[in-house]
């Protein structure tokens, strides 16, 4: 089996298995009791830090494999593979407002992500991927924060 279709075919299923827990989380925040509403909220909170966290480490693997970076662009990217993880810490920092920090953080990350993919020479399918992971993570967070501010 061709190594290239093997890897898009696992990072497919493997981004695909990680948007569950964000969309299970966002669909129990309207389904529970009013009650357990914030345990949801938080729930989705960290799951959301450290998958934005991770988001950060693909710069910095990719950085480290990649022998065609000018200097230049090796100090952008490795500065660049921190800022999700600092993002991310903010996100638990401004109460009501730490799933649209969050949000953002996500959304960040996408745009840079669309800019840096193509200094690792990573495959095209690679983008699409992320675009359809963040839009459906966005939605869910989005999902959630409604949730905790009419029922939590």
């Amino acid at each position: 089996m061709n190594k290239h279709f093997l890897n898009k075919r696992l990072a497919h299923q493997l981004g695909f298995a990680g948007l569950v827990p964000f969309v299970l989380m966002a669909l129990a925040c309207w389904i529970v009791g009013a009650d357990v509403v914030p345990s949801f909220v938080t729930a989705q909170q960290v799951f959301s830090i450290v998958i934005l966290s991770f988001l950060g480490g693909i710069h910095w693997g990719a950085t480290m494999v990649s022998g065609e970076l000018s200097a230049e662009q090796t100090k952008r990217a490795l500065g660049w593979s921190v800022v999700p993880t600092m993002i991310a810490c903010l996100g638990t920092m401004f109460g009501a407002f730490d799933l649209a920090v969050l949000i953002a953080g996500f959304l960040g990350s996408y745009q840079v992500d669309k800019r840096l993919y193509k200094w690792y020479k990573l495959a095209d399918w690679f983008i699409r991927l992320r675009f359809i992971l963040t839009c459906v993570v966005v939605a869910a967070l989005l999902i959630t924060m409604v949730a905790a501010n009419t029922r939590g």
